[in-house]
């Protein structure tokens, strides 16, 4: 079976990236294509596979933030879809998300299966 839908995952906890591989593993058509945990390596990473979608956190391991990987990325890659996953779920922060482009943003805390069921809806068959 090809893979209908592959994501690129930028986290920078290993208890998180776990907890998204677990999730992303359970839906169908869905696949992880790859993983960074700092902005050089998610824009290097994400502009090299060219994925359908990516998780993205906004505090990552180099100091720097997946703002900087969206604002970078989604020029290049307009038809990628960017969904935020945060611990920073504040209003400002998804009012920025969403002026650069991300199709989502999810509070880690409580939102984790909303962020499931988008990515098991994009990756339903058309």
């Amino acid at each position: 079976m090809a893979i209908a839908y592959d994501v690129f995952l930028v986290e920078d906890s290993p208890l998180l990236r776990k907890r998204v591989e677990e999730m992303l593993a359970s839906i169908p058509g869905a696949a992880l294509v790859g993983h960074a945990a700092g902005v050089a390596d998610a824009i290097q990473g994400i502009l090299a596979v060219q994925p359908k979608a990516v998780v993205l956190d906004l505090r990552l391991a180099d100091n720097g933030n997946g703002f900087d990987v969206l604002r970078e990325v989604r020029e290049r890659l307009p038809e990628t879809n960017f969904y935020v996953l945060t611990n920073f779920a504040s209003e400002a922060y998804r009012r920025t998300a969403e002026k650069l482009g991300a199709r989502g943003f999810f509070d880690k805390s409580n939102e984790f299966e909303k962020l499931r069921a988008v990515l098991s809806a994009a990756a339903a068959p058309a």
